[in-house]
């Protein structure tokens, strides 16, 4: 494994393609089943063909759009890449059976744009979705990705998402950079930490000039309880999103974030190993 994710290639998109051993080894990852014993198989391939590919990025076709991928230190990006069949799968259904062709869809936390360009390939080109990375290096390849898909109408933002404005301090897991947060949440992201500017989710939504946000997906690593408890007492009512994705990891939060999501009138409909989601009346 590589102690540092490589530096962006930002050329030609195709120059990356799948080829060889490295081609044959995703199709068998990507035609995997859902059995354990088809994970297993899966995920043994995947290991086979990082070794292939030797630090070097794939250029792809992943959840109906155009990806470079770097599956090293990024949880997310290998999984997107070898294995989309596994990637939250009664996730992504339940978000495409309440797409609109002019959704407005919030993606706080979007890494390199898995969920973004989901929705983007999904609902069409009246779609508006903010997608917003802080991390800088992350945040460059959302952006080179949002630019091979030109059905894409996505707006991306590299900025933080906290309870104030202002600059914070991010902790980084060496090992996978999908695992960055405001809060220390492991040992292995003691040792390193970027600063980056944040602003408050009220105020983003504010100046995109949103009237309404119909999904938004929170993806923060332990600090959901910090953007949400200020978005429900600063925004509107007409502001709250009817569907709510957020990462579920209670023990990290310092409040009850379901009680307060109850409070506010939501009712969990879905509960995965990573997520829960809630929808309003």
């Amino acid at each position: 494994m590589l102690s540092k994710p490589p530096a962006n290639d930002l050329s030609t998109f195709g120059i990356y393609a799948p080829k060889g051993a490295v081609a044959r080894l995703l199709d068998l990852t990507r035609g995997a089943s859902a059995s354990w014993a088809g994970k297993r198989r899966a995920f043994f391939l995947r290991s086979m063909a990082m070794k292939a590919m030797k630090g070097k990025p794939l250029d792809v076709e992943t959840l109906g759009a155009r990806m470079r991928l770097y599956p090293y230190n990024n949880l997310c990006e290998k999984r997107i890449l070898f294995t989309p069949q596994y990637f939250d799968l009664a996730e992504r259904e339940l978000l495409q059976s309440r797409l609109t062709p002019d959704l407005v869809f919030v993606d706080i936390g979007a890494n390199v744009g898995g969920y973004s360009l989901f929705v983007a390939a999904s609902a069409g080109a009246r779609a508006r979705i903010l997608a917003i990375e802080p991390q800088p290096d992350i945040f460059e390849r959302l952006v080179y990705n949002i630019r091979q898909n030109p059905f894409a109408m996505i707006k991306a933002i590299d900025c933080a998402v906290a309870d104030h404005a202002g600059e914070i301090t991010l902790f980084i897991d060496s090992e996978n950079r999908g695992e960055t947060s405001m809060r220390i949440i492991n040992s292995d992201a003691v040792g390193e930490r970027i600063r980056v500017q944040a602003k408050a989710l009220t105020a983003i939504i504010d100046e995109e000039g949103f009237e309404r946000v119909d999904i938004m997906k929170l993806d923060v690593e332990g600090a959901e309880d910090l953007i949400l408890e200020p978005f429900f007492r600063d925004a509107p009512e007409s502001l709250w999103p009817k569907l709510l994705f957020v990462e579920f990891v209670p023990e990290r939060w310092a409040i009850d974030l379901p009680a307060l999501l109850t409070g506010h009138g939501y009712r969990q409909v879905l509960r995965t190993p990573q997520k829960a989601v809630y929808e309003r009346a």
